[in-house]
């Protein structure tokens, strides 16, 4: 039976074929049928080069029992099984391979992995860390890295699983498989470290700050709040606080289109510049909060503030840009608006306010070129619900957003 194995693994596993012995093993005649040893090892190659792993395994089973002290024959054997899943035998074969010749090549490391699929990953270690770290075979290094990771979590060794993500992350940065199972290992450490942190320390405010960012991560804006108000009644002065806690408030005002938490977030906010004048975040969001009520003064004055302390701050440009095209000051918008596209060429909505800013200025030429290219860049994202869904930008502040009529 051919069964559909995936072709990573059949790959990854093509050096371990070649250096057991892909010619076919060295067969010596003794007593047995020279040409039934040929017709075998030639049956048992070709099946395995097909993935017919039910053939290969009857061809090596008859070329064992021929000559059964010849290493390679039970290395093959261990790599059919393998294949095919039969962890057990792969074991049994590879250490009797391994005990004829105990330097066959890769035998240990298939022999590893053979054991890290049935979970004794105590005997499993040794070779998987020796393929790893030292292998240069990048589908060898692959396998035993995933193993590895998957040994040292189980055995919860989770500072030395994260220290194998890590690595594999690096070697291998857009694999979806190490990408899926580095997010696993890195869950798995976090949340064993928030458990022990709940152990030792139940009422810390470092678990209420913990759980107050977790939450607000996952969307659960109630208890974020509730999670940041209790670090506050601890520390009231801490830095940060206050403007997480906006944050969590505002992003709940989206939801429910309450008024009363877009109050108490300007409030937040306008205590964490008090404790912190240099807090650019906190200065945009209190001038994006004037600019959507209409108070496009202090709004300006908030920008302006924001961009005093972080002066490549994209979104404080592009807010500005937007108070001063509404003051009817398009000349003073522009370099905000160019400033914006030398920071994030691929920011539509910066191209967008281009576009509405040469209009005013009487360029069509250029406000054409600009919608266009707001056009392109729109049209190319992957997903136009999941960019609507997001509701702070990469650098933790709320996004700015092209006009209502800006798609037509």
């Amino acid at each position: 039976m051919k069964h559909p194995g995936g072709e990573i693994l059949r790959n990854a596993l093509l050096s371990l074929y070649l250096y057991l012995y892909l010619a076919g093993p060295s067969l010596d005649a003794q007593s047995a049928d020279a040409a039934a040893l040929q017709r075998y090892s030639a049956e048992g190659q070709k099946a395995l080069a097909a993935g017919d792993y039910e053939e290969a395994e009857r061809a090596y089973e008859k070329l064992k029992d021929l000559v059964p002290g010849v290493a390679e024959v039970h290395a093959k054997l261990g790599l059919i099984y393998f294949q095919d899943r039969k962890f057990d035998q792969a074991v049994a074969a590879l250490r009797q391979a391994l005990k004829l010749n105990p330097t066959l090549p890769r035998a240990e490391t298939l022999l590893a992995l053979s054991l890290s699929e049935l979970g004794r990953y105590d005997e499993a270690l040794p070779g998987l860390e020796e393929g790893f770290y030292q292998s240069t075979e990048p589908g060898v290094k692959r396998m035993c890295g995933l193993q590895l990771e998957r040994a040292y979590s189980s055995l919860q060794r989770d500072s030395k699983a994260v220290e194998v993500a890590v690595e594999l992350q690096k070697v291998y940065p857009n694999d979806p498989e190490v990408l899926y199972r580095t997010g696993k290992v890195y869950g798995n450490s976090a949340s064993m470290t928030m458990r022990k942190l709940a152990q030792a320390a139940p009422d810390s405010i470092w678990l209420h700050l913990a759980e107050a960012e977790t939450n607000e991560s996952q969307g659960n804006y109630d208890s974020a709040i509730i999670d940041y108000r209790q670090v506050l009644s601890a520390d009231s002065h801490r830095p940060g606080i206050h403007y997480r806690l906006g944050r969590s408030l505002l992003a709940r005002s989206r939801q429910t289109n309450n008024a009363e938490d877009d109050t108490a977030a300007l409030t937040e906010f306008e205590q964490e510049l008090q404790l912190d004048p240099g807090n650019a975040s906190a200065a945009y969001e209190i001038g994006e909060i004037h600019r959507n009520a209409g108070e496009f003064d202090e709004a300006q004055n908030f920008f302006e503030v924001a961009l005093k302390n972080y002066a490549d701050f994209e979104e404080a440009h592009l807010g500005l840009a937007a108070v001063l095209i509404t003051l009817q000051k398009s000349e003073l918008a522009l370099p905000h608006i160019q400033r914006a596209i030398a920071l994030n060429p691929e920011n539509e909505v910066s191209w967008y306010r281009l576009s509405q800013v040469y209009g005013l200025l009487g360029d069509t030429g250029e406000q054409k070129k600009a919608f266009a290219e707001f056009q392109r860049l729109r049209s190319q994202k992957s997903s136009e619900q999941e960019s609507e869904k997001q509701i702070f930008s990469p650098s933790d502040v709320t996004k700015q957003q092209a006009g209502p009529k800006a798609a037509h």
